[in-house]
């Protein structure tokens, strides 16, 4: 850890040792303002010239030193103090703000490449974007983003009340911090929107800085420090004794903070207190190196030590993944007493995500999938991948794929057989017409049925196929104004926040089946209890954890049926599952059932429960087909049958009267039908033939079983099968 002061000193910091020494002392004449180390790697890979960093001082120069405090070059910058310098991610240029309004471009060996803007105020604060083809800086209560391309336009709006002092933008999740004299801070995304604000602090924002994975920031102001949560609510607030905090780093990993403060000292944090959650258990990080976990259903505690401080946890699948500096931890949570350890070949994890069979690890150079016994499975890679930027959003893993939305090209999502890291089908990427913001894979069934799911600029919510087996791709919208959204973790489920509605989408797959069932199989709720902007954490069971935007948590119940329609149609229970739907009388999961029974071709099943939902008709286009293929075949007792089944009685009479057979069957049904329902005949043609035909159901009985007797010994001749009459 580096520091400087107006006192000419630059001193060095050993965490690990606590000692401190002094790198350099500084020529009496600079009074150095801010300092920014030469990035040290660049997809992963170390630089050559990462042991400088640039120093400005008041009189209106730049310095570049090398890690012994040398200074390699001085270069004459602005008229007045340079505020601000920001190497860009891969260090290829470096920024410079002045007071003298100006911003200025440089080479990495100080060469002045442009001046981008000039204004008549001072520029107090500069970052990059994330793709270092834009720039923000302040003007006075203004914001603006500027483009690098020469025609494009800026983006300028009023951002605070007072000066603004401070800004960060954080390349993983696109979002800007700014913190100024008017005492609030504030969150934006790249488009310039707010997203979040503060209540006025006692003293102006000084210092604001993102952690390197975007999840959290921290701000200073005078004796307080305050670690926030990327959507603006508080996890902490210190109140140290040290004046104005003016500048706050961040270690590597996202596990230390920094801050330079204006009483001339330097105060060190340590983020703890991390908690994670599934099903009976709450695991909390209780010190940098030692986890708590407690089962809530018998009050049992465990405590895990680790050897080096951890860096990332995901808890998930019956198991806790553990990454620390050096080493990945697999815990089960059947046993934590042994863990399953592998070392890391590179150092910092940025993310962990779960699968039910394996996980996925990012780091600087790469994505690996493990199985949960540590072995490595894959590591898909595509071109220009940036794996610094990835976060759970943009990233997406299920049994058998990994999905990841482009950096380059936020339109396009790369499509990976999570066994292999080979590109799944032709190879070709799955391209949206608007950029996506985040992307999610459903966790069941069979590889051949994956889906994937994708909220784009607009916040419309598409569904479309992964492997598209040379069909083209079709992408289907299912939602509007949907803002978060987790898939069910034991059934294909999707749940969002649809502006203020939470909507459950029991059977998303029913758009591919018929468009027009879609509606049918929602359940939605008021979303009202969920406040402003919430953000839906997962959806475990029935149960789906919901964070508001004050950052408490709530959690919403959905019936337990849809599960269990899944899992009984899945293994073609039919008969089961139109039990539940019976039991349940819930007009959503009649049209999930029709859905399912139209995808698998079961006709009988979904004849029921598009009459369950009055959409008989639905079947018709299938129906016709049916019995044209049957009367074909000669299976006339059939074709009849079916149309009874759908409550088809002038068609089944019509053919049973031009084939002079089964009348009676047709009508003993029609009459049973009509004294189930306490109702008298009104229908001209039954009132006629009822007069000349007896009914007698013992020798219509005898009659069925006869023909069905036939049409078996004919099937056993014959190769033509209906999947109609298969059920009878």
């Amino acid at each position: 850890m580096v520091a400087t002061s107006e006192d000419h000193q630059i001193l060095k910091w050993n965490l690990l040792t606590n000692e401190t020494s002094v790198v350099v002392k500084l020529q009496e004449d600079i009074y150095p303002i801010d300092l920014h180390w030469f990035p040290k790697t660049v997809a992963g890979k170390k630089q050559a010239l990462a042991e400088i960093f640039a120093l400005t001082s008041t009189d209106g120069k730049f310095h570049l030193l090398s890690k012994t405090g040398r200074i390699e070059k001085s270069v004459e910058a602005h008229r007045g103090a340079v505020l601000a310098s920001r190497w860009n991610y891969d260090g290829t240029a470096l920024i410079t703000a002045g007071e003298d309004g100006q911003i200025k471009i440089w080479s990495k060996s100080g060469m002045l490449r442009s001046t981008l803007a000039q204004q008549g105020s001072p520029v107090y604060s500069v970052a990059w974007g994330p793709d270092s083809d834009r720039i923000l800086y302040t003007f006075g209560r203004q914001l603006v983003i500027k483009p690098l391309q020469p025609s494009s336009k800026s983006l300028q709006w009023k951002a605070h009340d007072g000066v603004i002092l401070k800004v960060d933008w954080n390349s993983v999740n696109d979002l800007i911090l700014s913190g100024g004299e008017d005492c609030k801070y504030k969150v934006w995304d790249s488009y310039g929107r707010p997203l979040y604000s503060s209540s006025p602090h006692d003293y102006p924002i000084t210092s604001v800085a993102w952690a390197p994975d975007g999840e959290v920031f921290a701000m200073g102001s005078f004796n307080t420090l305050r670690l926030c949560d990327k959507t603006g609510w508080s996890y902490a607030l210190e109140k140290p004794n040290t004046g104005s905090v003016f500048s706050l780093a961040w270690s590597a990993d996202g596990t230390q903070l920094a801050g330079a403060c204006g009483n001339g000292q330097v105060i060190f944090a340590h983020i703890v207190e991390q908690r994670w959650e599934w099903k009976n258990f709450e695991i909390t990080l209780t010190k940098r190196r030692t986890m708590q976990v407690r089962n809530v259903l018998n009050d049992a505690v465990d405590t895990l030590e680790f050897r080096d401080r951890v860096i990332k946890a995901s808890l998930s699948h019956g198991h806790l993944v553990v990454a620390t500096a050096l080493q990945c931890l697999v815990y089960s949570t059947k046993n934590w007493n042994t863990p399953l350890i592998f070392d890391l070949k590179e150092g910092t994890v940025s993310l962990i995500l779960q699968a039910e069979r394996h996980f996925l690890l990012v780091d600087g150079g790469g994505i690996y999938v493990y199985s949960y016994e540590g072995r490595l499975v894959s590591a898909p890679k595509f071109p220009g991948m940036r794996t610094d930027i990835l976060n759970a959003q943009t990233v997406s893993l299920s049994n058998d794929t990994i999905a990841v939305r482009d950096k380059t090209d936020e339109k396009v999502v790369y499509l990976f057989d999570a066994q292999t890291g080979k590109p799944i089908g032709d190879g070709k990427p799955l391209t949206h017409k608007m950029e996506v913001m985040e992307i999610a894979l459903d966790q069941c069934g069979a590889s051949k049925d994956r889906k994937i799911a994708l909220i784009d600029k607009n916040n419309d919510l598409y569904l479309t196929s992964v492997r598209r087996l040379g069909r083209e791709q079709s992408m289907h919208k299912i939602g509007s104004m949907v803002h978060t959204m987790a898939w069910n973790d034991s059934a294909n489920i999707l749940c969002g926040i649809q502006d203020n509605q939470f909507t459950v989408w029991y059977y998303p797959s029913a758009v591919f089946v018929d468009k027009d069932l879609l509606p049918n199989t929602l359940f939605t709720k008021d979303a009202s209890e969920f406040s402003s902007a919430p953000h839906i954490l997962n959806y475990t069971g029935t149960q789906v954890t919901v964070r508001r935007a004050d950052g408490s948590l709530v959690y919403s119940g959905v019936p337990p049926y849809p599960t269990m329609l899944h899992e009984y149609t899945a293994s073609a229970r039919w008969e089961e599952a139109l039990h539940l739907c019976r039991f349940a009388k819930d007009q959503a999961l009649w049209a999930c059932l029709a859905g399912m029974a139209m995808a698998n071709r079961e006709l009988n099943t979904a004849e029921t429960a598009y009459a369950a939902i009055r959409e008989v008709d639905k079947v018709h286009g299938q129906v016709q087909e049916a019995e044209a293929t049957l009367l074909q075949t000669g299976l006339i007792y059939q074709a009849i049958q079916i149309h009874i089944d759908l409550f088809n009685w002038d068609r089944a009479l019509e053919l049973a009267v031009k084939h002079k057979t089964h009348v009676d069957t047709v009508l003993a049904h029609r009459q049973k039908f009509l004294q189930d329902f306490g109702k008298e005949e009104t229908n001209k043609r039954f009132l006629q033939y009822s007069e000349g035909v007896e009914v007698d159901w013992e020798k219509i009985q005898s009659k069925i079983e006869m023909e069905l007797a036939k049409e078996r010994e004919r099937a056993a001749n014959s190769s033509v099968r209906s999947s109609v009459a298969s059920h009878r």
